[in-house]
């Protein structure tokens, strides 16, 4: 490994927020850093601030996702944030979600190694599995796309009076404003933009959530969930 792509020690703060889990969270810092930097997942200059800027920025989601519910990491990636959160929440049931082959290989082989069995890898875009995956209590994000973009992807996994979780930067306000006119197109019912981590990140991870109501992803997915799930049914009794 290159000097400039050397991993620090964890933080204090990354035993007390990781618990039991800290040898794992550890581990799994150790992959990103060297399968992850190789396949490029992520970039070497990453490396240094992995703790900080990746882990527990994304372990801090826990605090804002209820108990004991279903999660949607959409465009997973190298697993952020759905692996961190599913190091901390064992009580959930998280599916990280990503397209690129790659990825989902690296993803299996974490999940795999650290034992985390309430974690599913599944190959695909929001789109494609529109109808084939149940609905989920929560989508996941972390910088996928801007939200407007997102929401149309995430909101429609939604079940009714779920919420979708999307880990921004500064912008976070900004983003909110622009896309207004097509959350509510979504069905969103309510926006807001929220701190998690004081005390452990520091600046505090930026979260904007978004509720939904009986229709996620509004009238035309609702028909797109129907026709989907339809012709699944179709396909099983075939």
């Amino acid at each position: 490994m290159t000097e400039e792509a050397e991993l620090p020690p964890a933080p204090e703060q990354a035993r007390e927020v990781f618990g039991e889990r800290f040898p794992d969270a550890v581990r799994y810092a150790e992959l990103l850093a060297e399968a992850g930097v190789r396949r490029g997942l992520i970039g070497p200059r990453e490396v240094p601030r992995l703790w900080e800027r990746h882990l527990l920025n994304c372990a801090v989601l826990s605090e804002v996702v209820p108990e004991g519910v279903t999660v949607c990491d959409v465009g997973s990636g190298a697993g952020l944030p759905g692996i961190p959160l599913a190091l901390v929440r064992e009580d959930l049931k998280i599916t990280l979600l990503e397209p690129l082959l790659r990825r989902t290989n690296f993803l299996s082989e974490v999940v795999e190694l650290l034992g985390l069995d309430h974690v599913t890898v599944v190959r695909g875009r929001a789109e494609e599995v529109l109808g084939k995956l149940q609905p989920v209590h929560v989508v996941t994000a972390r910088a996928v796309a801007p939200l407007d973009r997102l929401a149309g992807w995430g909101v429609p996994l939604l079940r009714p009076y779920g919420e979708m979780l999307a880990l921004k930067g500064d912008t976070a306000e900004e983003e909110v404003k622009a896309a207004g006119a097509a959350l509510s197109k979504l069905g969103a019912e309510s926006v807001s933009v929220v701190q998690v981590g004081e005390g452990v990140v520091d600046p505090p991870s930026t979260v904007v959530r978004v509720e939904v109501g009986e229709s996620p992803g509004g009238v035309r997915f609702a028909a797109k969930r129907a026709k989907a799930a339809r012709v699944g049914r179709a396909r099983r009794r075939r």
